[in-house]
């Protein structure tokens, strides 16, 4: 008998092995308190260095609007969405959560070598941690929101509530989102170099600082496609159950759940089957 098939009888396995697929999201889950710590230590320390702390969670996206919104609310004149502050602020707010999901997931992995060689541990818990730090991040932005929107004539509604499950099916996106990137970046070193351009250029297409209707106006079968287009589905969700602005409601519910779902399992497995490259390579 050699010595692998005595230690696959003792039920000893090799180390750094990848553990099978539901095992090691067991073993993640089980980490859930590390995650959750991670991202909360994280957040606290990009902000507590400066004078105003955790203020700047609600002031950089504030400002972020603001200069936006001046910019191209000149830029775009009479084409301008109804509603433009409104339009706006919920834009880049939303937008935030998605870009940072994206660049700081992508760095997660490589951005944490000496931790991801010197302890045995799911490497998923790392990019997961990201997207809770940004969940936790756009909380104070949102909770501002909510004081906000009754000044620029949207009262508090009942549909507000239907926020809740909408980004929830953010986080599962961003989430799979964050996975994906955070291998190809271990594959693809130059990849962190690309992805400020990727996200600038998702960033003006998104919807986030125009009306989309409007521009694409007489191109029809360029307005189809952004019914495809995940981030402007949420933007246009969230716009219609905060600002009560017609949408294709049950449609973009229905497109942006799947979406949420198939990206979230396939960044998962596409994660998983890495896992024994994390920290080699």
């Amino acid at each position: 008998m050699s010595l692998a098939e005595l230690a696959a009888r003792s039920g000893l396995h090799r180390v750094g092995a990848r553990p099978p697929f539901w095992s090691y999201l067991k073993q993640t889950w089980e980490r859930r308190d590390f995650i959750a710590t991670m991202a909360q230590s994280r957040l606290r320390a990009s902000v507590e260095e400066n004078r105003l702390g955790v203020a700047w969670l609600v002031l950089q996206p504030v400002m972020n609007a603001a200069i936006y919104g001046i910019i191209f609310g000149v830029i775009q004149g009479d084409k301008r969405p109804p509603d433009f502050a409104a339009h706006v602020v919920i834009g880049v707010f939303l937008w935030g959560f998605f870009s940072h999901s994206l660049t700081d997931g992508a760095k997660s992995i490589t951005g944490n070598q000496s931790l991801v060689q010197s302890l045995a541990f799911p490497r998923m818990t790392l990019p997961l941690a990201v997207v809770i730090e940004q969940f936790l991040a756009l909380l104070p932005s949102m909770g501002l929101l909510v004081i906000a929107l009754p000044f620029m004539g949207h009262p508090p509604a009942w549909e507000w509530l239907l926020m809740i499950p909408l980004l929830a099916l953010y986080t599962l996106f961003n989430a799979g989102v964050a996975m994906i990137a955070a291998r190809l970046t271990v594959h693809v070193r130059d990849l962190t170099q690309v992805l400020p351009y990727l996200t600038r250029i998702m960033f003006y297409t998104s919807g986030v600082l125009f009306n989309v209707s409007a521009v694409l106006e007489g191109h029809e079968w360029a307005l189809r496609l952004y019914d495809f287009y995940p981030i402007y589905q949420v933007l246009q969700l969230a716009r219609g159950i905060l600002m009560d602005t017609p949408v294709a409601d049950q449609m973009y519910w229905a497109y942006f759940s799947v979406s949420a779902v198939v990206t979230l399992v396939f960044g998962l497995v596409f994660f998983w089957v890495a896992e024994e490259r994390y920290g080699r390579d």
